[in-house]
């Protein structure tokens, strides 16, 4: 049997009838390519690239300088703790002369200094306070820099996702207007549905209204990057991709060590307390008299010479406000037991705040990875099955939308979770005060002895 000639009039009439479904069975089959941009590739985030932001933020960031210029302050706080007093210089002298010539052998002019001895360590007690104090400020850049990091990490992270989701709504309104055009050569040549073709131009303007929002939400991530290195709002920030699932974070007592040696709030909160015992001791000591040394001088306004001249050594009486001064001390022994609680308060509430963050943290990388290795591979399946039934007419439009939710849900799901995996890692590494989730994985070296790494002060009884 001799092959049919293409133009007879027989292949001619069936080839025309099939044309639309064959064109959109074909189209259906290749993917739609992403859509043209002039931007770069997408940068994907690592240790390395936050870095990058980070040490701008340390130079840059104005809460991490103004931590900076506390830190100046109390170190000049330090040095302006005298050990001498100023010495008081006194001269006077007598208004009248009615004692006529005793004046001249005494003197009418007097004069004198005084000066405070440095008894009792007291300006020992008073500069160790300022250096309790310049350690509490060292320590707070350090809150406010680890503070900045998480933020900053935290604002690539979502720039990275909605980075993402930008891209995934791109490729579904390219899909979706694909099927638009194919539902329309479909209803032309009578094998389709005007519904199909009115839905599909409402799913591809309700794709176009939420592409421009995920738009926005991305030019914001970006304007929140600019504010925390100090950078202007409309400076070009490159495109991020979103890395792997991290790897599962083991959560033991190396972890909790790690956290209670080194997180920064709590190690601010204990220096508290230490600069809390030193100001006690600078109030023990306040009780104790001050002590001045005096030399004073007689001479005569008509002759150079001195006429006499003494020493006087001079006290104040601390034991009639034995009262107050014990006030003052119970006031600081209460401060300073209050600092004590609060950091115990916050030491527990770290341990609280482990836990829970190894939980999500856990929960966030099993759901990426259960969309990433099973939920969307069989969602796209389903979608290619439906979309070929319904080019053939052999399956219904609706199954081929339902498939398209479930894939597009699925890649939104697998994606947000991988940033709140990266994200709730940032709020652990400052709780352990790292700076490499790497350093999570790699496991952290036990020490029983760094349970609890300060010892907090004994209550008064």
């Amino acid at each position: 049997m001799k092959p049919m000639p293409i133009h007879s009039p027989s292949w001619s009439r069936s080839t025309t009838r099939r044309m639309p479904a064959l064109v959109a069975l074909l189209a259906c089959l290749v993917p739609p390519a992403p859509p043209c941009t002039a931007q770069e590739k997408p940068i994907p985030l690592s240790p390395a690239v936050i870095q990058g932001f980070v040490d701008q933020a340390r130079t840059n960031n104005p809460a991490v300088r103004a931590a900076r210029a506390r830190t100046h302050a109390a170190r000049f706080g330090v040095a302006a703790v005298r050990t001498w007093e100023d010495p008081m210089a006194r001269v006077g002298g007598y208004l009248t002369t009615d004692r006529g010539a005793n004046l001249s052998e005494e003197g009418d002019l007097t004069y004198g200094v005084e000066q405070k001895l440095p008894l009792f360590g007291k300006a020992h007690a008073a500069r160790e306070v300022a250096r309790q104090e310049l350690q509490a400020a060292e320590l707070d850049i350090e809150l406010q820099f680890q503070m900045v990091r998480r933020e900053l990490s935290k604002a690539l992270y979502r720039a990275a996702l909605a980075e993402q989701v930008v891209e995934i709504g791109r490729n579904d309104l390219a899909q979706v207007n694909l099927w638009g055009a194919n539902a329309e050569q479909r209803y032309t040549a009578g094998t389709g549905s005007q519904v199909e073709v009115l839905r599909l131009k409402n799913e591809s303007a309700r794709r176009v209204q939420d592409l421009k929002t995920r738009e926005n939400e991305l030019t914001h991530e970006h304007l929140t990057i600019n504010r925390l290195i100090n950078r202007p709002t409309g400076t070009p920030v490159p495109r991020f991709a979103l890395p792997p699932a991290a790897p599962p974070i083991p959560y033991g007592d190396p972890l909790i060590q790690q956290a209670l040696r080194a997180e920064p709030r709590l190690q601010v909160m204990l220096q508290e307390v230490r600069a809390a015992e030193a100001r006690t001791e600078l109030a023990r000591r306040q009780r104790l008299p001050d002590i001045t040394l005096g030399i004073d001088g007689r001479q005569y306004s008509r002759d150079p010479s001195p006429r006499e001249g003494m020493f006087t050594v001079a006290m104040n009486l601390p034991w009639f406000n034995r009262g107050k001064y014990r006030s003052d001390v119970d006031r600081e022994i209460e401060r300073g037991e209050s600092a004590r609680l609060e950091s115990l308060d916050y030491e527990l509430s770290v341990r609280e705040d482990l836990h829970i963050l190894s939980i999500r943290i856990d929960a966030a990388r099993r759901e990426a990875l259960a969309y990433s290795e099973d939920i969307i591979p069989r969602s796209e399946q389903a979608l290619q099955v439906a979309s070929v039934s319904w080019m053939s007419n052999r399956g219904m439009f609706t199954d081929m939308m339902e498939s398209r939710r479930m894939l597009l849900e699925a890649r939104l799901m697998e994606a947000r979770a991988v940033a709140d995996q990266y994200e709730m890692i940032s709020d652990l590494l400052l709780r352990c005060g790292l700076v490499d989730p790497e350093s999570l994985t790699r496991g952290l070296p036990s020490d029983p002895g760094l349970t609890h790494p300060t010892p907090h002060p004994q209550p008064p009884r």
